[in-house]
């Protein structure tokens, strides 16, 4: 990266969103496509765009995230200065966690201060998406911006909160919307909460909206100033998969199972995660598996269609699992029937269970249950 940045990556935002996977682990740790974490995507992206120091900013529910993270090694970050830093949701400044995104820049600008990279990119982890941030950083000095937002453009969003934009033909934004009501409307500008700015604007607008009480980022912030500051949309035009929802989680995991949208998210760059040293999947003479991503340690016995499995997966002998997500050291029993299924961690399902959902309301399993 031509430019020295400083990568932020929230991990708690938007745990809210997808509660039935969130209740026991952050938003950034929730297992995806195989063998990855939802953290992985926002982390490759910014080492495969050269920056070498991130900033985790933390909440609750952390513990998995400290385990898969480790030293940062995975991710070419166990650096003696630099690498992956964790911010924890206490700060000198407050003796409360956060709340909300402005809250959580205001506990870690004593971090902000002591960086010396000129910019900074701000990114949660509700997004897969493959990036290269030095482009958006270019984009954003080219442009003279304070703010640069990226942008994907959509026809539809289910999500508690999020954020429109209308930029002019120069990708300026003249008008910023929260929460409106854009279902069935037509295309708009989806903001994909990744974000460039310098890193002393950003301390900055901590300072300012310290001593006014300001609580808000999008609302007291950006959409107050669009007019008073230069804030532009970057049009991000690749894939992005939005996970605001159990249901949009399930539908852009299974999309990871066509070929096309597998070399849109990997390409010319790896998504890095950590390694684990497990046995190569094992399937036995009456096995049937299509079209699905197997991960390393599973033994399969039964039929697998159009589904994803994690590690040392268990699928008994005549079991037949369709469209479905089946998480780390799941154990399916024989004579097991499952449609439009989510397992999390650690799930056992006995011999002769049936269970079925649909696309937009898959059945799921919580972590460590027995059905």
């Amino acid at each position: 990266m031509t430019y020295s940045t400083v990568g932020v990556i929230f991990s708690n935002i938007h745990d809210e969103n997808i509660p039935e996977l969130s209740k026991r682990r952050t938003m950034a740790s929730i297992p995806f496509g195989g063998r990855y974490r939802l953290v992985d995507f926002a982390l490759s992206n910014m080492v495969n765009s050269g920056i070498t120091t991130v900033g985790i900013v933390t909440k609750n529910h952390y513990q998995s995230l400290l385990e898969h993270l480790g030293s940062g090694k995975d991710w070419d970050l166990a650096r003696k200065d630099g690498g992956i830093i964790l911010l924890p949701p206490y700060s000198n400044e407050t003796d409360k966690p956060y709340f909300s995104r402005l809250e959580a820049l205001m506990g870690i600008k004593s971090f902000l201060e002591h960086r010396r990279e000129d910019f900074v990119i701000l990114c949660d982890c509700d997004g897969v998406l493959r990036i290269d941030l030095s482009e958006v950083v270019r984009f954003h000095e080219e442009h003279r911006a304070d703010i640069t937002m990226v942008c994907h453009e959509e026809e539809s969003v289910q999500s508690s909160y999020y954020i429109t934009l209308e930029p002019d033909a120069e990708h300026r934004v003249r008008a910023l919307r929260i929460n409106p009501d854009v279902n069935g409307k037509g295309r708009f500008d989806l903001y994909i909460n990744l974000m460039a700015l310098k890193r002393e604007t950003l301390i900055g607008i901590i300072e300012n909206a310290s001593q006014y009480g300001f609580t808000s980022f999008g609302r007291d912030i950006l959409s107050k100033n669009v007019d008073s500051m230069r804030i532009f949309g970057y049009p991000f035009k690749g894939y992005y998969a939005g996970i605001n929802s159990l249901e949009a989680y399930f539908r852009h995991s299974l999309e990871f199972l066509k070929k096309s949208v597998r070399s849109e998210v990997f390409g010319a760059h790896d998504v890095y995660t950590k390694v684990r040293d497990s046995a190569p999947s094992k399937y036995s003479a009456g096995a049937q598996v299509k079209n699905s991503l197997i991960s390393d340690g599973c033994t399969i016995e039964g039929t697998v269609e159009n589904c994803i499995l994690f590690r040392g997966v268990k699928v008994g002998r005549g079991s037949v699992i369709r469209n479905s997500i089946i998480m780390q050291d799941s154990v399916i029993g024989m004579g097991v029937w499952l449609e439009c299924v989510i397992a999390d961690k650690g799930v056992i399902i006995r011999d002769g269970r049936h269970l079925s959902g649909c696309e937009k309301l898959p059945y799921f399993v919580g972590k460590g249950r027995m059905l």
